[in-house]
């Protein structure tokens, strides 16, 4: 890969809060820099007014992912990975009803809701469908626009302009363009020589990158502790009964569906709980309904606002810990060493997506976000049975294979329907692809991953604008004339 494009693992896996990477996570991000900016140049005690316009995809599909609450927490300082979820909309009426915001715990300044967002629907900026732009007046009158980009699973770019007055788009993931890495591949290709002149595994291949960065212990913590964010929003899911906010009146299944397998009997703890789904058994039904309930489980938190991991992005963020929860249970995975191999084998080919093609499903439809993490899945399965360097990318590329095409149309612009039950699809199609791969002789494969990424991204080029995360056509135009007529 280029050094420029390096992206860490925790740069794939994010801890934040649903329901939208792009549309949540990313404008979350770019609120906190631009006012952590602001403090740095010793400029936030001199702001007057802060306007937020919002361009295409945020403007039409904003107010149902919460895009306003995720600016709004960002402008006050709060960190998606440790603010209290449960305080969200509290604290949201609050800035609504006060006519105030307090930037950065620091400079209150009057907000009016109505006056201060913009929502741009008919309007976009050039290099991205999620463009949001922060219109800052200071108290000297004087006036600055800092304009960011939300490009999937909760990656952000500023635009600067530089002295000739061209406009740059500059990421602001983690820079280690200055490393030289073990380890540089930007195809399925180059990956694969990497693992036959060393003689390793994909995962130990990503391990010897992030290495360059930061040490093994450092890294193992990190991994584990996004492995109990994943596992600890399927258990809240699984235990978590009522209607998911938003106006569709969706009832939330997992709790349903985790007491009827359980035949009701109460779990005090997390261990308890997981020790009840093994004595369970290994009948066909039975671990189908399991991997179901996991992904709808993760799901069902991302639209209720609750902390998830993008993986690679939120609206598909229950595949990949589905599939990692179904090979600890029903494939007797448990090692912290295994768990960690699944995720950093996943990683690598979400990164091979992510510098490829897109992550966004404003930019290439849901094949983009539940493909993408069904590949993943995948592969990391496919590693962890113990395929091939070979058959792990054939697993993942079976996987997108045939998410190829899947649009993004999400009722209302909420993260529910078909949003929540497609990861239950995408984790199924990622085992049935890993189980495939490893019965299969991949030097005999027509299909590569890396030809695979290159149609996804002709297909994400060709698609309709409606079909990406605006919520103007697919389901989302026919449940909305279906309300209608109601």
């Amino acid at each position: 890969m280029n050094q420029e494009k390096f992206i860490s693992v925790f740069d794939m896996f994010k801890i934040g809060v649903g329901p939208s990477s792009s549309h949540t996570l990313g404008p979350w991000k770019a609120a906190l820099q631009c006012v952590n900016e602001l403090k740095d140049q010793q400029k936030l005690d001199f702001v007057n007014t802060i306007q937020i316009k919002l361009y295409g995809s945020l403007a039409k599909t904003g107010k149902g992912h919460g895009t306003d609450i995720a600016i709004l927490m960002g402008l006050c300082g709060e960190d998606p990975v440790t603010t209290d979820t449960s305080l969200l909309i509290k604290k949201v009426d609050a800035i609504k009803k006060n006519g105030q915001i307090l930037l950065s715990e620091q400079r209150d300044i009057p907000f009016i809701y109505e006056r201060d967002f913009i929502f741009l629907k008919n309007e976009s900026l050039p290099y991205h469908p999620n463009a949001l732009q922060f219109i800052i007046h200071f108290t000297d009158q004087t006036t600055i626009s800092n304009t960011f980009y939300s490009i999937g699973g909760g990656f952000i770019e500023k635009e600067l302009t530089d002295v000739s007055g061209t406009k740059q788009n500059i990421s602001t993931s983690t820079n280690q363009s200055q490393v030289d890495l073990p380890f540089e591949y930007k195809t399925t290709e180059e990956l694969l020589h990497g693992c036959m002149k060393s003689g390793l595994h994909i995962h130990e291949i990503v391990l010897e990158n992030e290495m360059m960065f930061h040490d093994a212990n450092a890294i193992f913590k990190q991994t584990d502790l996004i492995w109990k964010v994943m596992l600890d929003c399927i258990y809240k899911g699984c235990h978590t009964p009522g209607e998911l906010p938003g106006g569709l009146k969706v009832q939330r299944r997992a709790y349903e569906l985790n007491n009827s397998l359980l035949q009701h009997q109460t779990s005090a703890s997390m261990d308890e709980w997981l020790a009840q789904i093994e004595k369970g058994g290994n009948d066909f039904k039975y671990i189908l309904d399991w991997v179901s309930c996991f992904a709808l489980a993760v799901n069902e938190e991302n639209a209720s606002f609750g902390r998830v991991v993008t993986a690679p992005t939120n609206g598909a963020a229950g595949v990949i810990p589905a599939v990692l929860l179904y090979a600890i249970l029903f494939c007797n995975k448990k090692d912290p060493k295994q768990i960690r191999a699944f995720l950093y084998t996943a990683s690598a080919v979400g990164m091979l997506f992510k510098n490829g093609a897109t992550i966004s499903a404003a930019m290439g439809g849901c094949q983009a976000e539940i493909g993408v993490s069904s590949a993943m899945a995948a592969a990391g399965l496919a590693e962890l049975l113990g395929g091939s360097q070979r058959q792990t990318l054939m697993a993942a590329e079976i996987a997108m294979e045939h998410h190829l095409g899947l649009t993004c149309d999400p009722v209302g612009g909420l993260v529910q329907i078909p949003c929540i039950e497609r990861n239950t699809m995408g984790a199924i199609k990622a085992i049935t692809a890993a189980q495939l791969a490893l019965q299969s002789k991949p030097d005999f494969a027509l299909v590569s991953l890396d030809k695979v990424i290159q149609t996804m991204w002709n297909t994400a080029l060709d698609m309709n604008a409606k079909y990406k995360e605006t919520a103007d056509g697919g389901l989302a135009s026919q449940i909305s004339i279906a309300l209608a007529e109601c």
